[in-house]
């Protein structure tokens, strides 16, 4: 049987005049548009120039982590793709992974833990050191540049990305405007397993050097139970004694446990 073959011609007409075409007679289907607002049009120009600029997705067993960060695909980068580009190095991340227990005890991972990595070196650890900074501070830095705390949700959501997963006492103090937006998170100490070492003194002098009106004090309880010890109660009351001798309030202490869940001695009726 043989195959059908098929012919295409192609046959030129003069333009139909106008008059003669069979919408001549509608003046709705010949009438031109009215023009856009200027601000529609404008919005739809923008529109249009940002997909225009948008890259595609980069496609292929080859693609790298660098490529899907610089293509606007950050989502899709694992965290061995992230140690890798901050490494520059693909064989990073497996020796990253090896000696620290996945991405969540890099939190509170040492200088000496990151140089001690084979290949890491002084450059890279560094290069991980300031990354990890600056997660623990963005919490700070969102919507506004002076977030408000009114709030023990707030507090955690300021915080608790500083002290998760650690084993030690953390203990923070948050330095609040008369307005309580915030002026500054201050570390105030760094304590044991289970406890830390607070002296009012040491509190207020770094709360008066920012100038703040008033302070929210909060701590992490490495055991992952948020209730108030019976020493945390009594610090406060020492810290709200020292606050009014000062001028500057305690506005709450908050004691953080696993996964954000805390307690607000505020709220509790302790302080």
């Amino acid at each position: 049987m043989r195959a059908s073959r098929y012919v295409c011609t192609v046959v030129s007409h003069p333009p139909v005049p106008l008059s003669r075409h069979p919408l001549g007679a509608c003046d709705r289907v010949l009438r031109p548009s009215p023009p856009l607002p200027r601000s529609l049009t404008g919005h739809i120009v923008r529109v249009i120039g940002e997909v225009g600029r948008m890259a595609p997705r980069p496609v292929g067993s080859n693609v790298t982590s660098r490529q899907l960060l610089l293509s606007g695909y950050a989502d899709a980068v694992t965290d061995e793709g992230l140690i890798a580009v901050l490494l520059g190095r693909e064989d990073g991340p497996s020796s990253v992974f090896e000696h620290i227990s996945g991405p969540e005890a890099l939190w509170h991972a040492s200088p000496e833990d990151f140089t001690g990595i084979p290949g890491v070196g002084r450059s890279g650890a560094a290069r991980l050191l300031a990354c990890i900074e600056i997660s623990r501070r963005a919490p700070a830095w969102k919507g506004s540049p002076r977030p408000v705390v009114s709030s023990a949700n707030d507090v955690v959501e300021l915080c608790w990305p500083r002290m998760r997963g650690s084993d030690r006492e953390h203990f923070w103090a948050l330095a609040l405007s008369t307005r309580n937006h915030l002026i500054r998170i201050i570390e105030v100490s760094v304590g044991s397993l289970n406890a830390s070492i607070v002296h009012p003194r040491e509190l207020f002098k770094a709360a008066v050097a920012v100038s703040a009106a008033s302070v929210v004090v909060v701590h992490n309880h490495p055991s992952g139970d948020p209730t108030p010890s019976g020493a945390d109660i009594q610090l406060t009351r020492r810290l709200v004694k020292a606050g009014d001798v000062l001028g500057i309030e305690l506005l709450d202490h908050v004691v953080i446990g696993d996964e954000g869940e805390h307690a607000s001695l505020r709220d509790l009726g302790l302080m």
